[in-house]
C-alpha cells in the first residue's frame, strides 16, 4: 500500500488562531500624570490576590488597632483630675484613684464583651455587624453613625494632645497647635494610603516606644514611692488650674454631679476597645482568635498603666495647667525622673512617646473608619464610592475623607483637647450599648454552647455602657455633647434617604430585564451624526456610523449662522464623504439642545425607528484646554437621552495622541497548519507550511510548555492562570469559557455542557491538557483535562 502526501501551499490555508499576545498588539495610551505621580508617592499598585499577604500578625495588628486605647492613658487622668481640683482642691487625689478603679471595671466588661463578639462574628463583628443582625438595619445605622462620628473625634482629639505633648517639651511651638495637627492628620493618612501592612510597619515601632517609657515612668515611679522617695508637685505655680476646698464626709465634699462629671471625662480612656473587633479580617489565621489575644493584651496594658498614673498623679498631687500643657503626664515624668542628665533624657524620651502614641491614636481610626463606612456603603446607606479598595488595597476614599472631616474639626476647635473632648466619647458608648444588647439577644436566640455565661457577660456589659452613655450625655450636655446627639439622629435620617434613593434606582433597573433584552427590535434604525465643523473628529464619526450598518445614515448641522452652514454644505459637497447626505436644520434661536431633541423626535414619530445619535467628541488636554471650548454637547446628551427609544453615543478624538488617522494593526496569526497526512514514512519529513525550518519548541501532550509555544491542532499541556470568563445566559445551551494566561499568552478552554465549574473562578491557577482547536476565530482547547494549582 502506498500512501501519498500532497504538499498544499501554505498561502492557500486559511489563517489559523494562535494565542493571544501576552501584551495588547495596538499601542495603548500612557497613564495619566496623577496616576504616576500616585505610582510615585503612595507606590506600585497591589493585585486583589495579593490582600491575603496585607493580613496582620498580632504584634503588628495590636499597633495598629490598640494606639488609640492605649493612648488614652496619657490624658485619661488628666481629664478625671480637672473636674475634681476646682471644686475640692487636694481632695481631688484621693478620689481620682477609685474613680480609675469605676472605669477599669467598665473596661474589663467591655474586653470580655467584645471577644465574645469576636467569636460570634469572626468575618466582622463591631457594633454595626452585630446591630444590623440582632435589631436590624435602622438600629444598626444608628450604631455605624454614631462610632463614624466618633472616629472623626478621635482622630482630632488625638493630634490635638499629641501636638499638646510636643508643645510641652517645645515651648516654641505654642503659637502653631492646628498647623501641627494638620500636619499629623496628613502624615497619617499618607501612611494609611499606603497599604494596611506598610502602615502597620510605619506606626508599630512608636506604640511599643511608649509602651517601654510607660513600663520605665510607673517602675521608677512606684520605686521610688515604696522608698519614700516620691515628692509632691508644687501646688501654686504660675499657670495651675485653681484648688477648690475639700468638704467633710465621705466623698470630702464632692457631690454626685461633680463625681459624674470627673468619671464622664475619664470615660475616654475606654474607648478604642471596638477598634479590634471591627478589624478582625485584616488579622492573619485563625482571624478569631488572634484578635480574642491581642484584645486581652490591650486591655492589660491599658489596665496597667491608666491605674499606675492615677497613683502617682494621686501620690504626688500633680495639678493640671489650666491652658493644657504642660500635661499631667509630662509634670509626673518630670518629677519622677528628677533633674539629672538621665532625668532629662527620659523625660524627653517620654515626652517623644507621649506625642507618637497620642497622634498615632488616630491610626486606629484610620484602619476601622474606612471598613466601617464600607459597610454601610454596602447596604447602600453610604456612597458606594467608600465600597472600593484603592491603589493599596485600602478604602482609600474612606480615609480621605476622614481626614478632611478631622482637619475641619480640629481647625473649628482651635486644636483645643478640652473643646474636643465634650464631644468625644458618647458616640463610642452608644453604639457599645447596642452592641452588647444585640450580642445578648444573639445568644438567647442561639443558645450556642456555654450561652449563658455569654448572655450574663453581654448583659452586664450593656446595661454598664448604657449607664455611662446616659451620664456622659447628661453631665456634658451643655458642654457640647448636645452636638453629637443632635448630629447623630440627622445623619441618620440623611442616610436613610440617600438608602432610599439607592433603592429605589436598584429597583428600576431590576424590573423586567428579560423582557428589555429581548424587546423586538424596532423596523428602522437611523444614525444621524452630529456635525459643526468638518474636521477631523467629525470624520472619525462618520466612519464610525458607517460601521453600524443603518437604515438611514445622514449628518446633521444646526444652522445658527448661515455664512457658516453655507461653507459646510459647499466643503461637504466637494468632498463626497462616501455619499452621506449632509442636512441643514434652520436654528433661528440659536437653541441647539431644542433644536437637537425636535430633530430626533421627528424620526422617532413612526413608533417604529431606534435613533442612534453620534457626537464627535473632542479631548481637549488640561483644564485650560476644557475651559476654552463649551459643553454644549452634554446638555444635547442629556436631552435627547430621555426620549424613548433615542441613544447617544460619543466619539471620542484625542489631541496630542501623535495619531491624527488611525493606523491599520496588522496581528499575526499562527502559521495555517495543513491537512492532517495520513500515517507513513513520509511524516518524518514534514514540516508546518509557511518556513523552512520546523518550530523550535514543539508542545509535549504531558509536560507544561508556554501558551505561546501552542498552535492549531497541537495536543499540548500548559499552566496559567484564569483571566477571564464567559457566563452564558440560562436560556443558552450550557457552556463555560475561560481565558488562562501564563504571561507569555493566552487560551481558551470551553467546557460544553456546564455553567460552572468547582474551584475555577477569576484567578485560579490551573492545568489543562487537551488538543487545540479553532474556536469561533480563538485558539482554544474543548472539555480538557485539568487540575486545580495552588
Amino acid at each position: 500500500m502506498t500512501t501519498t502526501i500532497r504538499r498544499v501551499d501554505s498561502d492557500r490555508q486559511p489563517r489559523r488562531p494562535g494565542p493571544l499576545p501576552s501584551e495588547p498588539a495596538i499601542p495603548l495610551p500612557p497613564d495619566s500624570v496623577g496616576y504616576r505621580l500616585k505610582r510615585k508617592v503612595l507606590g506600585p499598585p497591589l493585585n486583589t490576590e495579593d490582600l491575603e499577604h496585607e493580613r496582620l500578625g498580632k504584634p503588628t495588628a495590636l499597633a495598629v488597632f490598640a494606639s488609640d486605647n492605649l493612648s488614652s492613658s496619657a490624658y485619661a487622668t488628666e481629664e478625671i483630675l480637672r473636674h475634681l481640683v476646682t471644686y475640692v482642691g487636694l481632695a481631688a487625689f484621693a478620689l481620682v484613684v477609685p474613680i480609675t478603679v469605676a472605669l477599669l471595671v467598665v473596661l474589663a466588661f467591655l474586653i470580655l464583651s467584645y471577644r465574645e463578639t469576636i467569636k460570634a462574628y469572626p468575618t466582622a463583628g463591631g457594633a454595626y455587624m452585630v446591630t444590623r443582625d440582632n435589631f436590624g438595619i435602622m438600629p444598626a445605622q444608628v450604631a455605624g453613625v454614631a462610632l463614624l462620628t466618633d472616629y472623626v473625634l478621635t482622630v482630632s482629639v488625638s493630634v490635638a494632645a499629641g501636638t499638646a505633648a510636643l508643645i510641652s517639651a517645645v515651648g516654641s511651638l505654642r503659637p502653631y497647635p492646628v498647623e501641627i495637627s494638620v500636619a499629623f492628620i496628613v502624615l497619617i493618612a499618607y501612611g494609611n494610603l499606603r497599604g494596611v501592612k506598610e502602615s502597620g510597619r510605619i506606626f508599630a515601632t512608636p506604640t511599643y516606644f511608649f509602651v517601654l517609657n510607660m513600663v520605665a515612668l510607673l517602675g521608677i515611679g512606684m520605686f521610688k514611692l515604696l522608698t519614700g522617695n516620691l515628692h509632691h508637685a508644687p501646688q501654686h505655680a504660675e499657670g495651675l488650674m485653681h484648688l477648690g476646698s475639700a468638704g467633710d464626709g465621705l466623698l470630702l465634699g464632692a457631690g454626685a454631679w461633680i463625681l459624674l462629671r470627673a468619671f464622664s471625662s475619664g470615660g475616654a480612656a475606654v474607648t478604642g476597645v471596638e477598634a479590634i473587633s471591627n478589624g478582625v479580617p485584616a488579622f492573619r489565621k485563625p482571624e478569631w482568635k488572634n484578635a480574642r489575644f491581642t484584645l486581652v493584651i490591650m486591655g492589660s496594658l491599658l489596665g496597667v498603666m491608666f491605674l499606675g498614673l492615677s497613683i502617682l498623679a494621686a501620690k504626688m498631687h500633680v495639678v493640671p495647667y489650666a491652658e493644657g500643657t504642660p500635661t499631667v503626664i509630662s509634670e509626673i515624668g518630670r518629677y519622677v525622673y528628677g533633674d539629672s542628665l538621665g532625668g532629662h533624657a527620659l523625660f524627653y524620651a517620654l515626652q517623644a512617646g507621649t506625642m507618637l502614641i497620642l497622634v498615632l491614636a488616630a491610626n486606629t481610626s484610620f484602619a476601622d473608619f474606612p471598613r466601617l463606612a464600607s459597610f454601610h456603603a454596602g447596604d447602600n446607606f453610604m456612597p458606594r464610592q467608600l465600597t472600593k479598595r484603592g491603589h493599596r488595597l485600602v478604602f482609600s476614599n474612606g480615609i480621605i475623607f476622614l481626614a478632611i472631616s478631622s482637619i475641619v474639626l480640629v481647625v473649628i476647635t482651635g486644636a483645643k483637647v478640652d473643646r474636643l473632648i465634650p464631644l468625644y466619647a458618647i458616640g463610642v458608648f452608644t453604639s457599645f450599648t447596642l452592641s452588647q444588647a444585640g450580642m445578648a439577644k444573639h445568644h438567647i436566640r442561639e443558645r450556642e454552647p456555654h450561652w449563658r455565661k455569654g448572655l450574663f457577660v453581654n448583659g452586664v456589659g450593656a446595661v454598664l455602657s448604657l449607664i455611662v452613655d446616659i451620664i456622659i450625655a447628661i453631665t456634658k450636655f451643655t458642654h457640647g455633647a448636645w452636638v453629637i446627639v443632635l448630629l447623630v439622629p440627622i445623619l441618620v435620617f440623611l442616610l436613610s434617604r440617600l438608602n432610599h434613593q439607592y433603592e429605589e434606582e436598584a429597583k428600576a433597573l431590576a424590573t423586567d430585564i428579560p423582557l428589555a433584552a429581548t424587546a423586538p427590535v424596532l423596523r428602522r434604525h437611523v444614525v444621524l451624526v452630529f456635525v459643526d465643523t468638518l474636521d477631523l473628529a467629525a470624520a472619525r464619526a462618520v466612519q464610525y456610523a458607517r460601521t453600524l450598518h443603518p437604515s438611514d445614515l445622514r449628518a446633521v448641522h444646526f444652522a445658527v449662522d448661515p455664512h457658516h452652514a453655507e461653507e459646510l454644505a459647499a466643503s461637504w459637497r466637494e468632498l463626497g464623504l462616501d455619499g452621506i447626505p449632509l442636512e441643514l436644520v434652520a436654528c433661528p434661536d440659536r437653541r441647539l439642545t431644542k433644536a437637537a431633541v425636535t430633530t430626533v423626535a421627528a424620526d422617532l414619530a413612526d413608533g417604529e425607528t431606534e435613533v442612534s445619535v453620534l457626537l464627535p467628541d473632542r479631548k481637549y488636554h488640561g483644564i485650560w484646554g476644557r475651559l476654552l471650548h463649551d459643553r454644549t454637547a452634554e446638555a444635547i446628551e442629556r436631552d435627547i437621552s430621555q426620549l424613548a427609544h433615542a441613544n447617544v453615543t460619543t466619539v471620542p478624538f484625542h489631541f496630542g495622541t501623535g495619531h491624527v488617522v488611525p493606523e491599520k494593526v496588522v496581528v499575526a496569526a499562527a502559521p495555517a497548519a495543513p491537512a492532517a497526512p495520513t500515517a507513513g514514512p513520509g511524516l518524518r519529513n514534514w514540516i508546518e507550511p509557511g518556513g523552512s525550518s520546523p518550530r523550535t519548541v514543539v508542545p509535549q501532550p504531558d509536560v507544561p510548555t508556554a501558551i505561546a509555544n501552542v498552535r492549531w491542532r497541537d495536543r499540548a499541556c500548559v499552566e496559567g492562570q484564569v483571566q477571564s470568563m464567559r457566563v452564558r445566559a440560562l436560556a443558552d445551551l450550557p457552556s463555560l469559557e475561560i481565558v488562562i494566561a501564563d504571561g507569555t499568552g493566552a487560551i481558551s478552554a470551553v467546557f460544553h455542557g456546564r455553567r460552572a465549574v468547582a474551584g475555577i473562578e477569576l484567578g485560579t491557577r490551573l492545568q489543562i491538557k487537551g488538543t487545540a482547536i479553532d474556536h469561533h476565530g480563538r485558539l482554544a482547547v474543548l472539555n480538557p483535562a485539568y487540575t486545580l494549582l495552588g
